[in-house]
């Protein structure tokens, strides 16, 4: 079994590689799948998109971004489809990427779930989507659920905190107690129905 703060560091790694920067200067095979690898960075108009991960217990989440014409998004499971690819390609690039990096073995990332899609309009030709979609980690020990429960009840800690932040005076404080507020002549309490 490895060490999850070892996968997480390697898959790390892989995610930087995956930059514009990785491979700028030299030719190599480092296409993930995304759209800003088609065509001349400066001669063509590129479409700007990219991922990000990150860990939460025995799960990656990735996060891809990025802008779309509106054309492309019909029908719509011709769209999810595409998203659903996208996130392939870059798991895919993930683990060649760790494999290269931690040279000691591969790792193991299951969907545990579809992608939620969010796609959010720029203007009437294009839109901005974001989507995510968790992966579990296979291959890790010791690492507890996030879904767990808290054996601490939070009105247990709010009553000690409301204790400790109860108005005290201090032994030297020689002022007179507060009697409440004072009733001067010709005011009339009235209760309103």
């Amino acid at each position: 079994m490895a060490n999850i703060l070892d996968i997480i560091t390697g898959l790390n790694q892989a995610a930087s590689n995956a930059g514009d920067h990785a491979g700028e200067y030299e030719e190599n095979d480092n296409k993930i799948g995304l759209k800003r690898e088609e065509g001349h960075p400066i001669l063509d108009s590129r479409i700007m998109d990219g991922f990000r991960v990150r860990f939460a217990a025995d799960k990656m989440i990735v996060t891809y971004e990025g802008e779309m014409r509106l054309a492309e998004m019909h029908p719509r499971n011709k769209f999810e489809n595409e998203i659903e690819g996208r996130f392939a390609d870059i798991v895919k690039f993930l683990k060649k990427e760790y494999k290269n990096i931690m040279r000691k073995g591969s790792v193991s990332l299951s969907p545990a779930g579809d992608a939620n899609i969010l796609v959010q309009a720029l203007s009437r030709n294009h839109s901005w989507v974001e989507a995510t979609k968790q992966y579990k980690i296979g291959g890790v020990d010791g690492v507890e659920s996030v879904k767990q429960t808290s054996d601490d009840k939070l009105s247990d800690n709010i009553k000690k905190f409301m204790d400790a932040t109860k108005p005290k005076r201090p032994s030297n404080d020689k002022r007179p107690k507060d009697k409440g507020p004072e009733k001067k002549e010709g005011f009339v309490d009235r209760k309103i129905s």
